[in-house]
């Protein structure tokens, strides 16, 4: 019995020698994915389970290890490209428009990618375009700091019809805590003459003449953020001031969000339209406030389903489609709604103005909501419209049909309500539902309601009491005149 116990004894002692030798040698692991197996051996580490790459001494890895290794060739996976990187210096006096050319170009091509103009620094950029027609989608501007555009005459040129441009792209959005700032003040003004004697031989100081010297500018302003051919475009955030012309347009754009943006010029600054759209569709402008020397939004031919509301208004010219049809040509604009919108004192609330002689449509009008405080012509159709001093009386017109006022109520300067229609092509389907309009001056006398050749209906009692409105259909002889009206 001693005997078997000792051989027992014996051969688990073998077993376990065996056993503790085999963890000598490495064992190889197999991982099969797809068609293709990935094999390495597994390699004894410091801390657990902790691997370093460097200690492998193998060209075998995972397909996981692949796809972070290529992440990193290509920057880290990161999709953001910050202009700080590409060289802008950020003090407002370089000149940083390369760094964002050069930003630009590596964000084009890289899908949903993110260029970053971070906050605290300013930068001077000088005209600018930002194309896309090879460029990835969805691209976004993170705006926090602030661009200004330069005051020399120099990097204008004999003018330029824009400052900054995005052109030909699907997917482009601008959005921040960020200022664009066009400096206009130096276009509205007289600017200083040209003095030769600011000029210096040294071709060293060229660079510092042409900073402290503003010239006199071009007379063609620029726009200061213009959309041009893009499709889905939103600016949602960002601040824009100080445009020598319009702030932002949009130009043959589709689907355009603009939200929670800030316009600001003065109020006598000359052509500062705020939001200018032509030939836009499925446009929607939300929750922000405009002040400027010129429309707050103006509306031009070729726009359709477009959608205004919440927006503050003031200094300014009002919402205005028009104007249209100006040289003869055809302008057309369809299923526009402004509605919950605050004005204050403007010169006008909600028109609409035509150019004699033009030919194409008006149709689809919904102005409702809307609260006005010390306007002067808080409503307006003006067919007879003319920004010169003299302009020739012609028979066609564009012709307006189906707009509609509801709910607008609040102070004038002037005169409540001007309707003045073409008598070739009168206004036909005008409807006003709830209006009460006020005279800032309840003592003195101011002009009555006026109409011409303007057709519809008094949905409700008016005040003032609009008594001029046509009731019935335009006579037979006048709708033959607005034969080309069709869009």
């Amino acid at each position: 019995m001693r005997t078997f116990n000792l051989k027992t004894l014996l051969f688990f002692v073998l077993i376990a020698f065996i056993i503790s030798f085999s963890s000598f040698f490495e064992p190889c692991d197999a991982r099969e994915g797809g068609n293709k197996q990935h094999w390495r051996k597994k390699q004894k580490g410091y801390g657990g389970d902790h691997r370093r790459a460097a200690s492998r001494g193998d060209s075998y890895i995972t397909t996981d290890e692949t796809a972070v290794t290529l992440g990193k060739k290509s920057g880290g996976g990161s999709n953001v490209f910050n202009v700080l990187d590409y060289g802008a210096k950020g003090d407002g006096k370089a000149d940083d428009t390369k760094a964002f050319e050069a930003a630009w170009a590596a964000a084009c091509k890289v899908q949903a990618s993110t260029i970053s103009v971070p906050s605290g620094s300013v930068f001077l950029v000088k005209p600018i375009s930002f194309s896309g027609p090879n460029c990835e989608e969805n691209i976004v501007f993170q705006l926090d700091g602030k661009i200004i555009a330069p005051t020399s005459s120099g990097d204008w040129g004999s003018g330029l019809l824009q400052w900054i441009e995005f052109t030909k792209l699907k997917g482009i959005s601008i959005k921040g805590t960020g200022v664009i700032d066009g400096q206009g003040s130096v276009w509205w003004n007289d600017s200083p003459k040209y003095n030769p004697a600011n000029e210096s031989t040294d071709s060293s100081l060229d660079d510092l003449a042409t900073e402290s010297y503003s010239g006199k500018m071009p007379s063609t302003k620029p726009t200061a953020l213009r959309f041009y051919g893009s499709d889905l475009v939103s600016v949602t955030g960002i601040t824009l001031q100080n445009s020598p012309q319009a702030h932002l347009k949009f130009d043959a754009c589709t689907n355009v969000q603009v939200s929670g943006i800030s316009i600001s010029s003065p109020g006598n600054s000359p052509n500062t339209d705020g939001i200018h759209l032509q030939n836009s569709q499925n446009a929607v402008i939300s929750a922000s406030s405009i002040a400027c020397g010129d429309d707050c939004v103006s509306i031009q031919t070729g726009c359709s389903n477009v959608y205004i509301h919440n927006v503050n208004c003031g200094p300014g010219h009002g919402v205005s489609i028009g104007g249209l049809g100006k040289d003869n040509t055809k302008a057309c604009v369809s299923n526009v709604t402004v509605r919950d919108v605050k004005m204050h004192s403007t010169l006008t609330g909600v028109r609409i103005k035509t150019w004699q002689g033009g030919s194409g449509s008006v149709q689809n009008i919904m102005f409702s909501n809307i609260q006005l405080t010390e306007v002067e012509t808080p409503i307006m159709i003006d067919q007879f419209y003319c920004d010169k001093s003299k302009c020739q009386n012609q028979s066609s017109a564009v012709a307006i049909s189906g707009v509609n006022y509801v709910n607008i109520q609040g102070t004038y300067t002037s005169k409540a309500v001007h309707f003045a229609c073409s008598d070739s092509s009168p206004c036909t389907g005008v409807s006003l539902d709830t209006i009460e309009l006020k005279s800032v001056d309840e003592g003195k006398h101011l002009y009555d309601p006026f109409c011409w050749e303007a057709y519809g209906v008094l949905k409700t009692s008016t005040v003032p009491r609009i008594d001029c409105l046509k009731k019935g259909k335009a006579s037979t002889k006048a709708q033959s005149g607005s034969s080309g009206s069709s869009c």
